[in-house]
């Protein structure tokens, strides 16, 4: 393993200066799911939840976090995104008796430092945005399993999860 970048050799907290690296074609994807009861599940796949659109309001909600993952994480470059997708799913919970959405974000962009906290950052938010859509009716619901599942590009080359 590197020694982390995000400290200089003080010991102090510092934005990682990128300037000297290469711009390449970026990409990353996340993702992770929300466990909850059945009938939520179907509440949201049938589109009559009392907010609306539970997983149109989810996906702009994580789009928008990508977009904004410097103001949230405060180490973070701000980038000029060139892709965000937001997609959902209904897997099986895992767990009997309980429905899940799983949600899966791809981010990508030209640049010099790579896109994975914003990946990380869509799936985190557009899972909450759900939670807070459906609160009313399941408070018991859980975010979990949240995670890189690839990225690529830059001088480290690719990653994959297994």
């Amino acid at each position: 393993m590197s020694p982390l970048t995000h400290f200089d050799a003080q010991g102090q907290a510092h934005m990682v200066d990128v300037a000297g690296k290469a711009s390449t074609h970026r990409i990353a994807i996340a993702s992770g799911r929300i466990e909850m009861q059945p009938q939520t599940q179907a509440l949201i796949q049938s589109g009559t939840a009392r907010k609306g659109d539970v997983l149109g309001i989810a996906r702009i909600a994580g789009i928008q976090a990508a977009k904004k993952t410097s103001d949230l994480i405060p180490l973070c470059h701000p980038l000029a995104l060139t892709r965000v997708a937001v997609e959902f799913d209904f897997p099986s919970a895992g767990t009997p008796g309980l429905g899940a959405v799983s949600c899966t974000a791809t981010v990508e962009t030209v640049g010099p430092t790579g896109v994975e906290m914003e990946a990380l950052a869509a799936v985190q938010v557009a899972l909450l945005t759900v939670y807070d859509m459906c609160k009313a009716v399941d408070r018991g619901m859980t975010i979990n399993a949240v995670r890189v599942l690839e990225k690529h590009g830059g001088r480290s080359g690719s990653f994959v999860n297994t």
